[in-house]
């Protein structure tokens, strides 16, 4: 499916957008702010990539990828202003390309021949890499590891995808159905501050 390049180019894009969105609320200079944009835009794909033994990733071989994260990178930076006023928009970007990296992290495992757990073991770590390199850049704590089952949203859209496609659904619709439950599901759980229960810290 040609198309799938399209899709994958848009989640790279959303996600760098949000990489760069979080690099100007900590008023990074341009270089640091396309550091970023390329490490969340393209850093899940790389990481799945390497496990399923595609060398070199795609990354590397379309420069497609690294254009596009440099191109949200630059729109972060010269918006970073209202940005900052609007920081609802990091929060949308990076739901979106959680829902698309989940749905294209699935049909890439299925495309594979993977079982169920390493189809979602792939989706989530697609979904998510990307945005663990980006917090870790910055010393934040993943948000994976602390906020909105995160992780969780990524899990749906896998889900999802592998239910569709056992009821041989067309792969079009698999994909945008398993993209958007990720996305709602992450939008809900940021509306309505859904979180995993969490460690109570220890008395010292």
């Amino acid at each position: 499916m040609d198309w799938l390049i399209y899709f994958d180019l848009f989640g790279v894009f959303v996600f760098a957008l949000s990489g760069g969105f979080d690099g100007a609320k900590y008023k990074l200079d341009l270089f640091g702010i396309l550091v970023l944009a390329v490490a969340t835009g393209v850093g899940g794909g790389i990481m799945r990539d390497a496990l399923l033994g595609a060398h070199p990733p795609a990354a590397f071989l379309n420069q497609s990828y690294f254009v596009v994260c440099i191109v949200g990178g630059l729109i972060a930076f010269f918006f970073a202003r209202k940005v900052e006023r609007h920081f609802m928009y990091v929060r949308a970007a990076d739901a979106i390309g959680l829902g698309v990296f989940s749905a294209m992290g699935a049909a890439i495992a299925v495309q594979s021949g993977l079982g169920w757990v390493g189809v979602i073991l792939i989706s989530t770590l697609t979904a998510t890499g990307g945005g663990v390199i980006r917090d870790l850049l910055v010393r934040e704590i993943p948000l994976i590891l602390r906020a909105d089952f995160y992780a969780c949203n990524a899990i749906f859209g896998a889900l999802t995808y592998l239910v569709l496609h056992h009821f041989a659904v067309d792969d079009t619709t698999t994909l945008l159905s398993a993209a958007i439950v990720a996305t709602t599901s992450r939008f809900l759980a940021i509306r309505y501050n859904f979180y995993l229960p969490q460690a109570r810290g220890h008395r010292s």
